[in-house]
Formats: C-alpha cells, structure tokens, sequence
C-alpha cells in the first residue's frame, strides 16, 4: 500500500515534479512515425509529460522536436509552414531547422542576429516505427537503447499508438498483471486457440489457470517478473517471464511485442505496441490486419471505442457511457467481461478508477508481487534522481535493449531463472525502498 505522498511522487509528471525529472533522463517515444508520413507535410502537435511541443519533417526527412511557442514572441508553431530544411512561424517569419537553429528572421534588419539566438530543439531518434525524443539535461544524455528491432527492414515491424485517459502508472499496473488474463480476457484467450496467429498461440495456455504463481526480481534495467502456471503434463510448469525496463517499456513473454506507456500529462497517457519478427512480414498485410483485429487495435475498433488519438471527448470511455460495456451481451452468455476486445478490455478497467487511482485504499495480494515491484522501481528511480543520482537502468555500461521477454516450459524442480541467465539481480538493486 502507498502513502498519498509516495502516490503523487510516482504519478506526477509535469517539469518540476520528481517523476517528471527522472522520465526526462530516459529516451520516451513521442509520436508515431505514420503521425508525420510526409516530408514537409503539416507540423505535428506533440503532448509529453506536461508540455507542449511541435514535430515536423523537413524536405530530406529528418525529423524536428521544437517547443510549440515560438522563442520570439510565443505564437504556436503548430501554425507554421514546414518549408525546406525548417518550420516557419507565420507570425514574423522566422524559420527553425530541426537542431533548433535560426535559419531566418526577415523582419529583422541584422542579417547577424539569427546566429546569436537558437529555438528550444531536442534530441530524436526513428526506431520501430516510433519517434522517440530526449528531454533531459544535455549532459547526463544517455546512449540510444539498442532494442531488438532495431535494425529490421520497416516490413517486419508494426506500430501503433492509441490514447487512454488515466494516469500512466495506471495502464503499466495492468501489463505487470498476469493474473487478470485468464479472468479480465476470458473469451480472447479462449478465442486464441482456434487463431493460426503465432501471437494467439503463445497466449491460449493461460485459460487453464488463474492463478498462476508470481514471483519478480529486480535488474538492473528494472526488473523480471514470472507468471508460474500448471501445465497440462504433469511436473512441467508453464512459466512466462516479463521484462520492465525503465521507464515505460515492457517486454511481452511472447518475446516478439514490446508495449510502451508514455505520459502526456498526468492525467491522459498514450499506448504503443510494437510487434517485429524477423521471418514474417508482420508489418504488412495480411499479417498486419489479422495481428491488429486480434487485439482491437485495428482503425475500426479503436475508434469504435473512442480511443483513436483523433476521437471525440464524448466517444472516450468513460462513467457516463457506462465504458462502452454491452451489459445485455454479459447477461446473455455471449461476452464475460461485455467490452470488446482486448485492448478495449484492458482500458475500461484502467480508466475505471479515475485519472489517478488512490492507492492509499488498496488491499493487495500475493498475486500482485510485480505491481508492487513497479511501485518501488518508479519511485526509488525519482529518489535517486533527487539525490542527484542516476535513475534505474542509466548506470555506466547497461544498455536498456538487451532485455527481453522469454516463455517457455520447465520442469517443476527448474528455476525459472535459467529462461533468461545472463541477468543477475543487482546488489544495488536489492532493497529498493517503496511499499509492501
């Protein structure tokens, strides 16, 4: 159970909050790479932890992260021309390349001026069809994560984004939750087992236990946490082990899906997936369609659910359309939880307890081991960066990327630490403070 004071810490993400610091020290994605298609197409408006900026891409496609008020006199960029090599305000011309250097003033008489000031500009990266940018300070900027899609052809990765209005940790709580599958998602993981997706396959076995043993352990990206489940052979065990890495990035037991949860403010967050498979085209059609239909991430279903970034407040889940729950189709047998889909499932029990949950009031079990390791994870990062520290997973010589999500059946007597045997828990790592 937290403190109220432990549950602001870990939630607030605005510039001068603790989580705000410490979420500026990583590499968090921004935007999809889809929300800027062209080169010189329309400005972008980016929300990210509490600000406000613009994205665009120039005419040899490099991408620019500004601040959406423009350093002269505030207007928003998001009003601007993207023309060449930079972003022009319409308020008195100025131009900004993607680096945020002053490449025009026109009103100007001192042709010199412009190399005297510079625009707010941060550090981006395109990787896994996603746009990720650095925020923090300059010089505790950390080495790009080398993720294991990196590097495959844009074919064999699949990226989407959708928005859900609650608080991050919220949404995070719900991935580090194994044993809500089998009950919350009852008729997708049935469903699983008639898919000839390889996704569907890996998941069906979780309909034959619900309460599976959980056991977490921390790394030194973050940590590891193991749902344990009987097998249908006796004296083997199906075990399912799941990466966090700080700050936002969880990685699938599958071991070909990372989802990300990155704050837009305190109280709205948006969701990536990203699925990669070296061999298939999962990126195309008809992998693309059947993997997104599968998990309600297709065009259709999110809007359907009012959770496309561009639906309508009214369309958003929420109290008063009841979360979009079909109670009639629950009474009638034909849906358990009455909420379609499995991501749709997933945000109506997210958004259900308000923007920011009180935790103050919770009653946690043992089946909840690994929501209870996040908690501690977020905020002894947030500590550590108040002490002037580096957060989790910054040290000198980890590199994020070598973590991976692993499944696979043992044997009773096996450890499930042999899944995943080039990680040791970190000493430092041992007795992070935080809740019970």
């Amino acid at each position: 159970m937290l403190t109220q004071a432990e549950n602001e810490l870990m939630c607030r993400v605005g510039p001068e909050t603790g989580m705000g610091h410490t979420l500026r020290h990583y590499w968090i994605p921004a935007l999809a790479a889809s929300e800027l298609p062209e080169r010189c197409g329309d400005p972008v408006a980016v929300e990210l932890l509490g600000e406000r900026f613009v994205a665009f891409r120039d005419d040899e496609g490099r991408v620019g992260l500004l601040d959406e008020s423009c350093c002269h006199r505030g207007a928003s960029l998001l009003l601007g021309r993207v023309e060449g090599c930079g972003l022009r305000c319409i308020y008195h011309g100025w131009k900004f390349a993607v680096d945020g250097k002053v490449l025009e003033t026109p009103n100007v008489p001192d042709t010199r001026f412009k190399d005297r000031i510079r625009a707010r500009a941060y550090p981006v990266r395109e990787s896994g069809g996603l746009i990720w940018a650095y925020l923090g300070p300059r010089d505790r900027q950390p080495a790009f994560p080398d993720w294991p899609w990196q590097g495959l052809p844009s074919a064999n990765v699949l990226a989407t984004v959708h928005r859900v209005e609650c608080n991050f940790v919220q949404v995070l709580e719900g991935l580090v939750d194994s044993s809500h599958l089998g009950v919350l998602h009852k008729n997708g993981i049935r469903a699983s087992a008639q898919s000839e997706l390889k996704y569907a396959a890996k998941v069906a076995t979780m309909q034959f236990d619900l309460a599976p043993r959980v056991e977490e352990e921390p790394t030194e990206f973050g940590f590891h946490y193991a749902a344990l489940r009987t097998a249908q052979d006796d004296g083997v065990v199906e075990a399912r082990v799941t990466a966090f890495v700080m700050p936002c990035v969880v990685l699938n037991p599958n071991g070909d899906v990372a989802t990300l949860v990155v704050p837009e403010n305190d109280h709205s967050s948006r969701f990536y997936h990203i699925w990669w498979d070296p061999a298939r085209a999962v990126g195309e059609d008809p992998l693309r369609t059947q993997t997104l239909r599968f998990v309600g991430l297709d065009d259709e279903s999110l809007h359907a659910y009012g959770i496309a970034l561009d639906s309508p407040p009214e369309r958003r889940p929420q109290r008063g359309n009841r979360f979009h729950q079909d109670r009639r189709l629950m009474r009638e047998g034909g849906s358990f939880s009455g909420v379609s889909g499995l991501i749709q499932e997933d945000v109506a029990v997210s958004v259900s307890g308000g923007t920011i949950r009180d935790r103050t009031r919770e009653m946690l079990s043992i089946a909840d081991l690994a929501v209870g390791r996040l908690c501690r994870v977020l905020l002894e990062s947030a500590r550590r960066v108040k002490a002037g520290q580096l957060p989790v997973g910054l040290s000198p010589g980890i590199d994020l990327g070598r973590a991976r999500g692993v499944s696979g059946q043992i044997r009773a007597d096996v450890n499930w630490r042999t899944l995943v045997p080039q990680y040791r828990r970190p000493a430092a790592l041992g007795a992070l403070t935080g809740p019970d």
